[in-house]
């Protein structure tokens, strides 16, 4: 029985699932959610849209600096609490007694939400990307066979159905796959950086890249500050799912060491890796209006049409281009299925609780200490959640959305409990910031979710009309009125919060 073994003991819970993963297997799975190639690649229209290179270089560094408070502050508390149920547990043992069952239902609602809405967002932009790379090798704008909206959901749910079969093999599968997600990853960028620049005859000066603000986008705002916040969207969207390291904590050898430790180094590489790639698309955006433009061979994918570009400049045909995006749509698939991996963990931690309808079913170990049902659970939840693109095309941007807000909600509410009610009374486990810098990282990533949160609520197009309508505040209000109508109505009778399965309540 190792550290992390004998603290989940502590804490109330048998051993269930098999402790295989090493903290190498639990950062990969973390970074191959978080995944660069995936979240800057499908998001970067957002950013060069709303500021251009100066909200894409500078709101990377802000997002970096606010995410890896985030990161150290959850890290912390990880340490002293690594269960699968991470951060619901959290709060419920941060809250103390009177608020315990309430703080740990509303967190792990959120987040399991977020995670929902994570792996939705993250494999609906493959199917997306599927359907570009489809376009771009049948001809393009020239005649290209561009997948209906139909087409693009039958492709979402082929690949869900896969990450589902792979997340019911054996753990050490799925982890020797996280594995080859930071390779990949990893070399993906820098070879995909390296060809473009090599290719491209014409780049941007560096001026460009660090000083031009693009404020022409037909979006109806005027104020700058106003565009660059919005830009801010496609940085925090791209470091989120790093509670993944805390999700597998029952699975990871010392999880009270390691999963901090998985935690912080997958966000620290990550901006390291996305400056590195940011920087290199940048410089081979020749022409911002162009590789927006929904009349590109691309249809609007600005990065697609960037790699294109350079490519057909210089050889007069694309297909490099479109093998870069080959190289980008395996690192997504790879992030998709470790997305599954994290939420079907959250939904078996929530569920052994009792917190999800129907919690037997989910709570289930197959015989390969898999929780297959909870992996099935949220295959199904989020095909079902890209089904509204079929009548708008907003509900990509709403997925991110929720996807954003509701996982930074999640992280920010055991750290605000951590600086409030449990400022003098929590114990820190093996990795621990010291107690004023555990306050002040704390505060601060509290402060930013809560602006955050506000900002992204923010109409992006005015005038606000039913098509340009900002759905993020209907879709986090909607999270927050079924958690509290399901808390009011019934929850605050029969919820206690975690359930020991040793025969007694973990904590009070």
């Amino acid at each position: 029985m190792d550290s992390g073994q004998k603290r989940l003991q502590e804490l109330g819970y048998k051993q269930e699932l098999k402790r295989s993963l090493s903290v190498v297997s639990n950062f990969a799975l973390s970074f191959a959610i978080i995944s660069i190639l995936t979240g800057v690649t499908t998001t970067y229209n957002t950013g060069l849209t709303y500021g251009g290179p100066v909200s894409i270089v500078y709101g990377w560094i802000i997002v970096s600096f606010f995410t890896m408070c985030i990161a150290l502050s959850m890290a912390e508390i990880c340490s002293a609490y690594p269960t699968s149920g991470g951060l619901y547990f959290w709060s419920y043992s941060l809250a103390g007694p009177k608020w315990g069952p309430f703080a740990s239902w509303i967190t792990g609602w959120f987040n399991i939400f977020g995670q929902w809405a994570t792996t939705t967002s993250a494999n609906f932009s493959m199917a997306i990307l599927v359907q570009v790379i489809i376009l771009l090798a049948t001809g393009g704008r020239d005649g290209g066979y561009y997948a209906s909206k139909y087409v693009v959901i039958g492709f979402h749910g082929i690949f869900l159905l896969m990450h589902g079969l792979i997340n019911n093999l054996e753990i050490k599968w799925v982890s020797r796959l996280g594995t080859l997600a930071v390779i990949w990853n990893c070399v993906g960028v820098f070879l995909i950086t390296i060809l473009v620049l090599a290719v491209a005859p014409e780049k941007r000066s560096a001026k460009f890249v660090f000083s031009y603000f693009y404020k022409d986008n037909g979006s109806g705002i005027g104020s700058s500050p106003y565009v660059f916040v919005v830009g801010l969207l496609m940085s925090q969207y791209s470091l989120i799912g790093y509670d993944a390291s805390a999700h597998m904590s029952e699975e990871t050898k010392s999880a009270d060491k390691n999963g901090a430790y998985g935690i912080v180094s997958a966000v620290g590489i990550s901006v390291v890796i996305g400056a590195i790639y940011l920087l290199g698309i940048t410089f081979i955006i020749t022409d911002v209006d162009h590789v927006l433009s929904l009349d590109n061979d691309a249809r609007g994918y600005a990065v697609a049409q960037a790699f294109y570009d350079a490519f057909k400049m210089r050889y007069g045909s694309g297909g490099g281009g479109i093998v870069c995006l080959a190289i980008v749509a395996v690192a997504v698939f790879l992030c998709c299925m470790s997305c599954v991996t994290s939420n079907s963990r959250m939904a078996y931690a929530f569920s052994r609780d009792g917190a999800v309808p129907l919690s037997r079913l989910w709570h289930k170990v197959n015989k390969r200490d898999i929780p297959s049902n909870a992996v099935w659970l949220a295959v199904v939840v989020s095909f079902c959640m890209a089904l509204p693109y079929l009548g708008s095309s907003v509900a990509f941007q709403a997925m991110v959305s929720i996807a954003t807000i509701g996982s930074c909600i999640s992280y920010a509410l055991p750290i605000l409990f951590r600086v409030t009610i449990a400022r003098n009374s929590f114990v820190p486990g093996p990795f621990h910031l010291g107690k004023f810098l555990g306050l002040v990282t704390g505060w601060i990533s509290v402060v930013w979710v809560a602006l955050i949160t506000v900002l992204f609520c923010l109409p992006i197009v005015y005038p606000v009309t039913s098509k340009s309508f900002n759905y993020t505040p209907v879709a986090v209000g909607g999270v927050f009125t079924f958690t509290m109508t399901y808390w009011l109505l019934s929850a605050r009778y029969w919820f206690q919060g975690p359930v020991s399965n040793l025969g007694s309540s973990p904590l009070y």
